[in-house]
């Protein structure tokens, strides 16, 4: 009798871990354009901080993330037990503000305004030894902790959109699991990019003739890949803010499903084509919403202005 409880249990805890796995990974595929961004954003948090200062700054906004994400995990399953019909708008209003923070990153670069006074300031506060370089290392954790909740605040809803029909244990540990991995994953990439400059230094200085080639390398590579990481954050902040939008709505999602098949009847290309179907209309999606959202809250800021 024992044995047989024992084994039950243990067949229990596999299908649950099963469960757990297969949901985790398909919450990691969904949050992809989150994590890009969260990447790019935070390696970009420590530009213009002393060399010797940027893992300990890398460090308390880790720390920081933590505590946010103790914050949402708990938030979440209260309501996904007490007002589970939110979490659908909630998925669409987060899906609404990936593509809007996607479309102000293009329009920003097209047109610049803010950055580039942003970027201005720094560099003034950098070469004034009047400026008090704990107070501007404080501001850019607690800037880049405020960022990580919004960030953070997504990937809890995009995973609790995969886990919202599961059992409440499943859910539990699928968000503590997206939340330490991501937290654990994302800063740890972080601290890495940060550090390539002074890894690609280093090696330049070698003696051996290729640690010297692959320090130059690397120095000349680190500044393409944040660029690259920063553009690959932004299209995929689309494409997954997009698909949010368009499965959030039954009609658009129908008209995706149709495409879809469409792009797969065709002969020879169909296969790429009806693979590449659903992100690209997604993408599309997320650019229009995003312009949308955009112009919305531009003249709301104008108006606010004038009043």
């Amino acid at each position: 009798m024992a044995a047989s409880s024992l084994l039950a249990l243990i067949d229990d805890i596999a299908t649950i871990l099963d469960d757990v796995s297969v949901m985790a990974k398909v919450a990691v595929k969904k949050t992809t354009g989150v994590l890009g961004d969260d990447l790019a954003l935070n390696a970009q948090q420590v530009t213009g901080v002393n060399a010797d200062r940027e893992l300990p700054v890398v460090w308390a906004v880790a720390k920081g993330s933590m505590l946010n994400k103790l914050i949402l995990v708990p938030a979440a399953l209260a309501i996904s037990a007490f007002v589970p019909w939110l979490i659908t708008p909630l998925l669409m209003l987060g899906g609404a503000y990936l593509c809007f923070e996607g479309f102000e990153k293009v329009a920003h670069r097209f047109w610049p305004h803010g950055g580039d006074e942003e970027h201005e300031k720094l560099a003034l506060a950098l070469a004034d030894p009047k400026v008090d370089m704990v107070a501007l290392e404080k501001d850019k954790i607690k800037g880049a902790v405020r960022t990580d909740f919004i960030l953070s605040a997504e990937i809890i809803a995009i995973t609790l959109g995969v886990v919202a029909n599961a059992p409440l244990l499943t859910q539990v540990t699928v968000l503590a699991s997206i939340a330490i991995a991501m937290t654990i994953g994302v800063y740890g990439l972080v601290a890495g990019i940060v550090k390539l400059d002074d890894a690609g230094l280093y090696l330049s200085q070698q003696a051996g003739g290729f640690q010297r080639s692959l320090g130059r390398a690397i120095l000349v590579g680190a500044p393409w890949m944040m660029k690259s990481l920063s553009i690959i954050g932004t299209a995929a902040m689309f494409m997954v803010g997009g698909g949010i939008l368009v499965h959030g709505v039954p009609a658009l999602g129908e008209m995706m499903h149709h495409i879809e098949e469409s792009a797969h009847a065709l002969p020879g290309v169909g296969g790429v084509l009806g693979w590449l179907a659903n992100p690209l209309g997604g993408a599309i999606a997320g650019i229009v919403a995003g312009g949308i959202v955009f112009m919305v809250v531009s003249l709301a800021k104008r108006l606010f202005k004038r009043g």
